[in-house]
């Protein structure tokens, strides 16, 4: 080609031309461009460059024939040379080819030949030429199930295309490779079918993908077509073959694909006979496994039975599973192994979970039972209880004995999974179950009564023991309160039980913080026990101390007043905050006793009623009484400093309860004190650790105290004690520490929560100026921070010592501008800078941080964002009145925003565009007097970057056509706003969309873009902006129809 002009011309010829001969010669020149890869880099030229729709359209279609010759080549290239390549060498063949054929599946019906392409090498005489058949279905079935770089919407559209195609087929073909493969080959061979089969039983049949980090799915959503397979015996039949073999990755696989079939949807049975038939072969399978025992003695195998047994329950009722002709057999034999697994511990931890869920799932069946056939769970979950819990004491023992650091106990996510089930299985025969459990403690609580009457703490390991036994009890007794349900006895009996047991653990309160037992807070046993106690604390309260329960609950308090006099809900409460109180005296170095001790705290003080108890009770009295360092020393440890801003925020919802200013000011005092001393602390001192750790707690309680403000006296009561006598202090301490994050990060946290406007708390009189005073102080602490936090050098770790400031500055600026209770014109009618000055200092800040970092850290980023939006939303004129430069790179942050993967971000730089354009329409475009200085600028700004907007609009257009776009709403309030700029502008960006689309779609999409302007009038009224906002989901609707159609 002598130039692209040339070639323009002969592709308008070849489309548009009459003339036959003059279209064949056109196509005869320009074949090359399909059928020569050497091409491929002027085929991307042209997308580049040329600028007729023609043009594209060649480029865009030679380079798909060119896409589809190398998928033919690579097919052939294995069918030649595929058995020689070394296997990654083939798998990565056919990878390249398992995604161009997805890429390709709704552009041309050769792309999805590849399934008859791979039969056809099974037929091959060669054994490889079969394997390779079988891998190349296997990752064509992974690459139809992963989303990878495509769109969501159409991932899935390629994936119901191909699941209604072609799945069943391949399944089929896995089936029929398992058959054929059964004894002819190694046991290496066979584990290429199984993986096929496996990859297609756990395809995304809904769109709703499993979470892989979790073993857990839901049911298997097969289509009605597959229902042949499942109801021929041989289906089952062939896994459990294939479990036999000596291979455990085979085998492990054979009992995956049992527990997808095990999962499939009930509804895909359409008569009981063959769901039973069905569940029968289940059975009959699993009783054989759990009869010989062939193959569990490998981990795996193990772990995928036990997940296999679990899944009966889920999907079959406990009435079929009694239909089946030999379930007492089965039911005794699962039994047996399941007591046998809980005595292995050590080994089957993990796989224990889904045997008890199976267990717990049949008991709770029971009541909704209506066959008389014996279900035989009588005389079998008794056992199963009493297992469980001998074998959670015994593995005390032995974990102390090995020295183990890996205790289930300090895991709360695997002690949870454990301990699920247990409630369902104790309370079936609760009884029972009750008096095995008071059995085993009454021995382990009289030997520790015992030991805390000693003079000295004895055999210290010993001690550890019991204290790890008891341990485990008290959360056994705390997952059984829990859960209040009923199974074979009334309410009063149950209640009576959970007495007898809640009295057991009420006692060993009282005996853990008595004689030598209070001298062992630092032990790590005794830790473990505190954090048990906390536990059933919490449970129990939900279930018998809440704001409903306490009322409901008569003969329980009966039973508990007889056992330990604990006659109402009144002294159980107090004993409880005692408990509180003392777990913050004395484990003041063990953080994770502290923070859920706090946490049953804040549950208690967030109840309305029993917020309102709290404060009758002694206890709690004497804690807001006496909350400083000498009563609670966790406040002196600096790794608890988190643990302050709770603490307080629970002393001032309790305290903001009473509502007087006496008992504030009261409860104040000892802050007070704290900030009178570091007033009066010379600068020079500010600098010593002393001065600095004082200080980061004041900040970290006032915090916590600002927090609890909900209302607008309680909050106006704060203010009064603030200002202005404590504020001078905020400003000393920022300006001296602003190279200190540990001193400027909880001030700015403590001043981010104190200017938030929530629950309007912030409303002070119209005669009062308070609302200006504190953006004043505002003012000053983020220009005295800002102006030195500039000048300090980047370290090694920027983000602590220089962004975490910036966005919380950012943050605190953001909700004082928008809180709604400053009139900021006072502020230049007065000629005050403390506006000016914040605005300034703030954006220095913002563009001192390059956009690639604002876009790497989440919380930088939302700040930064955020702030944008407010500037943009009330303070425009200030934006406006910036140079060009600054203007622009800050409205080009926003397009980036526009682009991120945070709907939130997002959407705020919508709203900050929007903003912009809607001033650009309402003061320039369709403005009637003269044009105000901020509209100049803005003109000015734009005349010298005439495709600002321009390319905003594109990226938007982009984002609502081709994106999954959860804020469509937001999105269309600036698109509206830009086409409303400029109708020369829209038809550009209209007529480049459409030439970039194939011709024959070109005008059905003309059409769309015609419907998008209809009815919208040329203004941004609301009722106008939502019409749009209708046309324009419309719009996107129709245009992506194209996927589907093409």
């Amino acid at each position: 080609m002598e130039s692209l002009a040339q070639l323009e011309l002969l592709c308008e010829k070849l489309y548009n031309s009459r003339d036959s001969a003059e279209r064949a010669h056109a196509e005869s020149t320009l074949k090359c461009f399909s059928e020569n890869s050497d091409y491929i880099s002027q085929c991307q030229y042209i997308l580049d460059n040329a600028s007729t729709p023609y043009a594209l359209m060649l480029a865009s279609s030679s380079l798909l024939n060119q896409v589809n010759d190398r998928t033919n080549y690579v097919i052939n290239y294995l069918a030649m040379r595929g058995p020689k390549l070394q296997t990654f060498v083939i798998k990565s063949l056919i990878q390249l080819v398992c995604r161009i054929t997805k890429f390709g599946w709704f552009d041309d019906d050769k792309f999805r030949d590849i399934v008859k392409e791979a039969a056809d090498f099974l037929s091959l005489a060669s054994q490889d030429h079969y394997f390779i058949g079988l891998k190349i279905l296997y990752h064509l079935v992974g690459e139809m199930n992963q989303a990878n770089a495509m769109p969501l919407t159409l991932h899935r559209k390629i994936a119901c295309s191909f699941k209604d195609q072609f799945l069943l087929q391949i399944f089929q073909i896995s089936l029929t490779s398992l058959h054929q493969l059964k004894s002819e080959v190694p046991d290496d061979f066979r584990r290429d079918p199984l993986s096929l089969a496996l990859r297609c039983l756990s395809f995304d049949f809904v769109g709703c993908p499993m979470d892989e980090s979790s073993e857990e799915f839901g049911t298997v959503q097969l289509p009605a077509s597959w229902r042949p397979l499942l109801q021929d015996p041989s289906t089952v039949q062939i896994f459990f073959d294939y479990y036999k073999v000596n291979d455990t990755c085979v085998s492990k696989e054979a009992l995956e694909c049992l527990v997808r079939l095990a999962s499939v949807r009930r509804s895909i049975f359409v008569e009981d006979p063959s769901r039973t038939q069905f569940l029968s072969h289940l059975m009959s399978g699993t009783k054989e496994i759990l009869q010989t025992g062939q193959g569990l003695a490998d981990h795996g195998n193990y772990h995928e039975f036990c997940r296999l047994l679990g899944r009966f329950k889920v999907n079959f009722q406990l009435s079929e599973l009694l239909s089946i002709e030999f379930y007492g057999e089965w039911i005794g034999l699962v039994a047996e192994f399941t007591t046998k697994s809980l005595l292995s511990w050590q080994w089957a931890s993990n796989s224990v979970y889904y045997l008890l869920s199976l267990w717990s799932r049949l008991v709770t069946s029971v009541p909704y039972l209506k066959s008389d056939t014996p279900s035989m769970l009588d005389e079998t979950v008794p056992k199963i209880t009493e297992g469980f819990i001998t074998s959670r004491i015994n593995s005390v023992q032995a974990s102390f004995a090995n020295d183990s650091s890996d205790d289930t106990l300090d895991n709360v996510d695997v002690l949870q999974e454990q301990l699920e089930s247990l409630p369902y299985l104790c309370r079936f025969q609760y009884q029972n179950s009750s008096i095995y459990i008071i059995n085993i403690m009454e021995p382990l609580l009289q030997a520790y009564t015992e030991r805390s009457r000693l003079p000295a703490p004895g055999d210290a390991n010993e001690l550890s023991v019991i204290e790890g036994q008891l341990t485990w009890l008290v959360h056994i007794i705390a997952a059984i309160l829990k859960i209040r349900q009923t199974i074979g006895c009334s309410q009063e009996s149950q209640e009576l039980i959970d007495a007898e047991l809640a009295a057991r653990v009420l006692q060993l309160i009282n005996v853990t913080d008595t004689g030598v037992h209070a001298q062992r807070y630092r032990v790590l046993s005794k830790q473990r026990l505190g954090r048990a106690i906390l536990i059933f604390v919490q449970n129990f309260r939900r279930s018998y101390v809440g704001d409903q329960a306490m009322h409901s609950s008569k003969q329980l308090y009966a039973r508990l007043s007889e056992l330990l006099g604990l006659n109402d809900h009144l002294v159980l409460l107090n004993a409880i905050v005692g408990k509180i109180a003392t777990n913050l005296k004395c484990y003041a170095e063990c953080e994770d006793v502290i923070d859920h001790t706090l946490s049953l705290f804040l549950e208690l003080a967030s109840g309305y009623m029993t917020g309102k108890l709290l404060l009758k009770l002694e206890s709690t009295k004497f804690i807001i009484a006496n909350h400083s360092r000498d009563s609670f020393p966790f406040l002196e440890e600096y790794r608890c400093a988190r643990s302050r801003t709770t603490f307080y925020y629970i002393l001032g919802c309790l305290v903001f309860m009473e509502d007087t200013p006496v008992k504030f000011r009261s409860f104040m005092e000892p802050l007070l004190q704290v900030a009178v001393n570091l007033e009066a602390t010379a600068d020079a001192a500010f600098w010593t650790d002393v001065v600095k750790y004082a200080f980061i707690g004041l900040m970290r309680d006032l915090r916590g105290i600002a927090m609890a403000t909900n209302s607008r006296r309680t909050y106006g009561l704060l203010f009064d004690w603030l200002y202005p006598s404590r504020m001078p202090l905020l400003l000393k301490a920022i300006s001296l520490c602003a190279d200190e994050p540990e001193v400027t990060t909880p001030l700015l946290k403590f001043m981010c929560e104190f200017v938030l406007n929530k629950a309007q708390r912030l409303t002070f009189d119209s005669s009062s100026p308070n609302g200006i005073l504190l953006f004043r102080e505002v003012s000053k602490l983020i220009v005295a921070y800002g102006s030195r936090i500039l000048l300090l050098p980047n370290g090694t770790d920027i983000y602590g010592s220089k962004y975490k400031g910036i966005w919380i500055s950012l943050a605190v600026l953001s909700r004082a501008l928008c809180g709604n209770y400053v009139n900021f014109g006072v502020f230049e009618l007065y000629g005050d800078r403390a506006l000016a000055d914040a605005l300034d200092i703030s954006l220095k800040m913002s563009l001192s941080v390059p956009l690639s970092d604002i876009l790497a850290f989440k919380k930088l980023s939302k700040a930064f964002y955020g702030y944008i939006e407010v500037l943009f939303s009330s303070h425009i004129t200030f934006v406006l009145n910036l140079d060009t430069n600054t203007f622009v790179h800050i409205v080009s942050t926003l397009e980036s925003g526009l682009k991120g993967l945070d709907t939130g971000i997002s959407t705020q730089c919508a709203s900050a565009i929007d903003s912009l354009a809607a001033f650009y329409f309402n003061n320039i475009t369709a403005a009637d007097g003269p044009p105000s200085p901020a509209a100049l600028n803005l003109a000015r700004h734009i005349g010298e970057f005439p495709t600002l907007f321009p390319q905003i609009l594109k990226t938007l257009f982009e984002i609502i056509i081709f994106e999954d776009a959860g804020n469509q709403w937001s999105l269309s309030r600036p698109i509206l706003s830009l086409i409303m700029i400029s109708e020369q502008m829209f038809s550009n960006l209209r007529a480049q969309i459409l030439a970039s689309q194939p011709v024959d779609q070109q005008q059905r999409l003309s059409q769309c873009f015609e419907k998008l302007m209809s009815d919208v009038a040329r203004n941004l009224e609301p009722k106008n902006r939502d019409k749009f906002t209708k046309n324009l989901t419309t719009f996107r609707h129709d245009f992506r129809v194209k996927n589907i159609q093409a």
